[in-house]
């Protein structure tokens, strides 16, 4: 027995797919690993309270779907009169269809099922942040602190497969962590599976484990045994490290898929078969063509870059001082997209802040030199008069310059010195 697969939605089983992470899981690097190999992509952990309130907009420059809204942030709104939108989310609607899993971050069924709504008629599933320990995740009982209110967790799912599988023909799925114990754990998938989910994927690690510590697969295949009598997929997560090894890991434990993390976010080439890695030169050039064509924010493409290019390369170094896309692939050599990274700077406003700065700073060095060189003209010219207002004289201090005034009423001489 198998939950049913919905029209519109993805069967799990057999698949390698790029993990949800957050900075890493944004469209170049979604783009970057379908175009290796995978099979499915997870996008970033997207928060409902985000999504509620955006508008989707095709961008004209890019064909790219994007959800924005303007910023909530009250001191935001203080500082900017004339705030921008912000894009919330991004996905491209060709090469992504039919392989792009939304991932929620949420903590109530209403919130969940208004905040898929947006985005459930393009991509091919909802998936449930019920595992991500860090706090931008936790907060309000999102992302692992749901493992602790199962209840809660399982009226979130049963919304969603109620509400938005109907409507929109995708299948709804759950990113857990293995609890302390296994018949913890056990009690746990057991209760999910029955929310009419497609599929699960169980990260091998606890909620306190970190990434430097071991997967630990001893509970695995109990999950994978629990999800099939419930017809649901089990994906398993945690030190998969390339195609090949999540296929032996799949044979070993009995799971239906893997899912790359890490890995995949140092070089995407893992998700192709055979072992051998792309150039990181090659996986880079790449990655910033996508960059460059969705006009991916910049600091999230610097990020990127960080993790892809080896740290001992002398341009891993210049990647620090690099302001714009222009300076970026100009630094990297690479020519053919020095005119597509010119135009988005342009397009994008980047620069032309720093140009500002420069200006700015520019007529303040000029202030300060003309400063100087009055005070020096004035220390030769009267340096024993230079006082505000000095009695009857009438000697005033404008700067750091003493000038001789002709001698003022005594009455008008106590106004200036007020």
């Amino acid at each position: 027995m198998r939950v049913p697969i919905p029209p519109r939605g993805v069967d799990y089983r057999g698949k390698v797919v790029l993990a949800p992470m957050v900075r890493s899981g944004e469209l170049p690097s979604r783009l970057l690993a379908l175009h290796y190999g995978a099979d499915l992509v997870w996008g970033p952990e997207t928060v409902d309270r985000s999504m509620i309130g955006t508008t989707r907009r095709l961008n004209p420059r890019t064909n790219m779907l994007e959800w924005s809204r303007l910023p909530t942030n009250p001191q935001h709104r203080a500082n900017n009169p004339h705030p921008t939108e912000s894009v919330i989310y991004r996905l491209d609607p060709v090469r992504e269809a039919g392989k792009l899993i939304f991932q929620i971050g949420t903590s109530d069924p209403e919130r969940a099922v208004a905040a898929a709504r947006l985005v459930a008629a393009d991509v091919a599933g909802i998936d449930v942040n019920a595992g991500c320990p860090k706090p931008f995740s936790t907060t309000g009982g999102m992302g692992a602190m749901l493992l602790q209110t199962p209840d809660k967790l399982a009226a979130i799912l049963e919304a969603l497969v109620r509400d938005i599988t109907p409507a929109f023909g995708v299948g709804i799925s759950v990113k857990i962590r293995l609890l302390e114990t296994a018949p913890q754990t056990a009690a746990l998938v057991r209760r999910l599976v029955a929310t009419g989910i497609t599929g699960l994927t169980v990260h091998c690690r606890t909620t306190p484990m970190r990434p430097r510590e071991r997967a630990i697969r001893g509970q695995l295949r109990m999950v994978a045994d629990i999800c099939r009598e419930a017809g649901v997929a089990c994906v398993m997560n945690g030190d998969v490290e390339s195609r090949d090894c999540a296929v032996a890991l799949m044979d070993e434990f009995a799971v239906d898929g893997a899912m790359i993390a890490t890995a995949a976010e140092k070089n995407p080439s893992v998700f192709r078969a055979g072992g051998e890695l792309a150039p990181w030169r090659e996986t880079v050039e790449r990655y910033l063509r996508y960059a460059i064509e969705v006009e991916n924010k910049l600091g999230n493409t610097k990020f990127m870059l960080t993790q892809m290019i080896p740290g001992r390369e002398d341009v891993y170094r210049e990647l620090a001082r690099c302001k714009e896309y222009r300076a970026i692939v100009e630094a990297l050599g690479l020519d053919g997209l020095v005119e597509m990274a010119a135009a988005l700077d342009k397009t994008l406003g980047i620069g032309e802040e720093e140009e500002e700065k420069k200006k700015e700073n520019k007529g303040q060095q000029s202030k300060k030199r003309k400063w100087a060189e009055a005070a020096g003209r004035g220390g030769k010219a009267g340096n024993k008069k230079k006082t505000a207002v000095e009695g009857e004289t009438g000697v005033i201090d404008v700067g750091a310059t003493a000038v001789a005034a002709e001698p003022l009423p005594a009455a008008a001489a106590a106004a200036v010195a007020i």
